[in-house]
């Protein structure tokens, strides 16, 4: 029984050397407080070329005050891209949003269903055709002349027709091309 008050007696005072830390005691709330704002107006003034004695190559911030510096600044930042794209948007959307901001004919508003061909004038060098918008404007378009939303424009106009060559770009931003043949408003009557 004597060994059992011995060994307990033991394990009490090596669980008290244990703990302590050598004659270190651990800093208080407001002594770390206090060296993490000396740190941050270190780095401060290192940043803003102010401080030249911190800029020095003999004084350096410790890894720990580094660290501290970094977690505590890194709220406050936030992403700094200057020119660069946002990564989380659309390049499509962005490039539609480009693209309807540049200069747009009247009949780069409309989509092609919502142009009538009117009359084709055909038989002579240069063939025209005339489109109608849906407000009942009238627009003389040849050849190359462009047309629809899309970033269409006139590749050939025949004697009842305009064909029309639209890019569509897909979510990926895959462009493809389609032609559209537009065909005269056949008129009743005589």
């Amino acid at each position: 029984m004597r060994w059992l008050t011995v060994a307990s007696a033991l394990a009490l005072v090596l669980t008290a050397l244990g703990c302590e830390r050598h004659g270190e005691q651990a800093p208080t709330v407001a002594q770390y407080e206090q060296q993490r704002q000396a740190m941050m107006r270190r780095s401060q003034a290192a940043q803003s070329g102010a401080g030249r004695e911190a800029a020095r190559p003999g004084t350096t911030l410790s890894q720990a005050e580094q660290n501290a510096g970094l977690m505590s600044s890194a709220g406050r930042e936030g992403y700094r891209g200057g020119d660069l794209r946002d990564p989380f948007r659309s390049f499509v959307l962005e490039r539609t949003k480009e693209l309807a901001e540049e200069e747009r004919g009247p009949l780069e508003q409309f989509d092609l269903a919502q142009l009538t061909v009117v009359a084709v004038v055909w038989g002579t060098d240069r063939a025209r055709a005339m489109i109608e918008d849906p407000s009942g404007r009238g627009y003389v378009i040849q050849e190359g002349t462009a047309i629809g939303k899309n970033e269409g424009y006139v590749t050939r106009i025949t004697d009842n027709s305009v064909t029309v060559l639209e890019t569509y770009v897909d979510y990926l931003g895959d462009s493809t091309q389609k032609e559209i043949e537009m065909r005269v408003r056949a008129t009743q009557g005589g």
